[in-house]
């Protein structure tokens, strides 16, 4: 017995949704006159084959982490196993309405939960809020909740210290708080200059903004000495989670005395990264600053979890929801795959990349600290720019090699800086490639500068008028006078 193509279809969907029927009425009579063309717009006709074929070449001009090395200086573009969006992808995540009862809910909540649970245990915090929806929205929660901590204790504090090789967001989200951003200076060896920080801490500090490793892939090896300088001032000591990847399942930021953590799940936890979002910035605490985090909080009563939405010393509602969900379940897979064991050894893995490569790189460029570095390290251009050639030139020259610049110009700390991270997930050959490129690189602008400036040579788009780009905007809005 055979099948009818629309039984056949509906075995393997489970439905059927039959086409669309003819309307009874010509689309002509359907639409008013002063709608309808005259004459047939001019379309371009083009076989399906060349259109595709057009933009799939498009597309292969895009650069990510799957498709090259991406050795992003800061941003940690380490590989997202494919694995964790499948499961992401499953119905039950992906189909779950944020409206939903409680109690049709428990298996996503549970999964937050837990996650929650595993930030605290990894990062030495009482408790995690998942609702932050990026890195920088984690960093102002927690200086939310540093604010919401000094009122109640009725201290009118107002200044919030931060490195001047700090990330820009730093500052950023301090001053969105309404507070006076104070810079404080680096010491010679790279890290905090002690001095500085105790002539600038004093009874109006709210916090000190710190990440450690600092932005110079740099440990703050005085980092107890630091917190305790703030501390005795009344302060709070913030944690930049950036660079979590270099001290991973090894040393945990409430250990060191800090009061406040955000994590960057798409750097340390490998979630996607980059393209605007959707992300994820969960914020920790420690134990007397648990009620100042925001709403929603996850509560397990027994062996269910609800979602509390009212507290009167929480900060309040950051989000619409509960967290992007999706990035969070990702995250969760990420923990859960690795394991203690396994965590540990990601941070080991990045930072014996980092020095390796630094070792193959400090005969042909200038390194600023004769210290070892972990996850990340700089390099300065200033020989090569001496030679007739510039930290920019580099970065574009290295496009022709197949692979991604490395963040250059800071931290402004550097003078040329080229600020390099290659992560744990990339393999000793490809490390030796970058390596080599760079060397060549060298070499080229010691010979010829004039060829290395005027790179890349093999990239649909060459060197850019920046400043032009910058200043003289060509704007579909304005081409068309809409």
């Amino acid at each position: 017995m055979k099948l009818s193509f629309e039984k056949s279809v509906a075995g393997r969907r489970g439905n059927f949704v039959p086409p669309l029927a003819v309307p009874a009425v010509p689309l002509d009579e359907l639409l008013p006159a002063a709608l309808q063309r005259a004459t047939p717009a001019a379309l371009p006709e083009l076989a399906e084959p060349e259109v595709v074929r057009h933009f799939v070449a498009l597309s292969r001009r895009n650069f990510g982490v799957d498709v090259g090395f991406y050795p992003l200086g800061s941003c940690t573009m380490k590989f997202n196993p494919k694995i964790n969006e499948r499961v992401a992808a499953l119905p039950g995540f992906l189909d779950v309405h944020p409206l939903a009862p409680a109690e049709t809910v428990q298996g996503v909540l549970q999964l937050l939960h837990e996650t929650e649970r595993l930030l605290s245990t990894i990062c030495g915090m009482a408790a995690f809020s998942l609702v932050p929806a990026a890195g920088a929205h984690g960093e102002l929660a927690g200086m939310m909740v540093i604010q919401a901590h000094h009122r109640a204790q009725g201290a009118g504090r107002r200044k919030v210290l931060v490195p001047d090789g700090a990330h820009g967001t730093n500052p950023a989200s301090a001053a969105l708080c309404g507070f006076e951003v104070v810079e404080v200076a680096s010491n010679p060896a790279g890290g905090v200059d002690l001095d500085d920080l105790r002539r600038k801490v004093d009874t109006a500090t709210a916090a000190l903004m710190l990440t450690n490793p600092n932005t110079l892939g740099l440990f703050e090896d005085r980092i107890l000495e630091v917190a305790s300088i703030v501390h005795e001032a009344g302060a709070l000591l913030y944690y930049d989670g950036a660079n979590l990847n270099g001290i991973l399942g090894r040393a945990r930021p409430g250990d060191m005395g800090f009061d406040v953590v955000h994590v960057n799940v798409h750097k340390t936890f490998s979630t996607p990264h980059g393209g605007g979002g959707p992300g994820a910035g969960p914020v920790g605490v420690a134990a007397h600053l648990v009620d100042h985090l925001p709403l929603p909080r996850i509560v397990r009563d027994g062996d269910v979890f609800r979602l509390e939405g009212t507290a009167p010393r929480s900060i309040g509602k950051l989000l619409a929801f509960h967290g992007n969900i999706g990035v969070l379940v990702r995250a969760w897979c990420y923990l859960r795959a690795h394991g203690p064991e396994q965590l540990r050894a990601i941070s080991g893995d990045a930072v014996l990349n980092a020095n390796y490569l630094r070792e193959l790189l400090r005969g042909a460029f200038e390194v600023p600290y004769e210290r070892r570095v972990m996850h990340e390290f700089a390099l300065s251009g200033r020989r090569q720019k001496a030679a007739g050639s510039s930290t920019l030139d580099i970065a574009k020259r290295l496009i022709d090699f197949g692979f991604h610049p490395p963040t250059i110009y800071w931290p402004l700390v550097v003078e040329e800086c080229m600020l390099i991270e290659p992560v744990e997930t990339e393999t000793k050959e490809t490390l030796d490639a970058f390596a080599a490129a760079m060397l060549q690189i060298a070499e080229e602008i010691r010979v010829n500068p004039e060829f290395v400036h005027a790179a890349p040579h093999t990239a649909p788009v060459k060197r850019l008028d920046e400043v032009r780009a910058a200043r003289q905007l060509d704007l579909r809005w304005r081409a068309t006078g809409g």
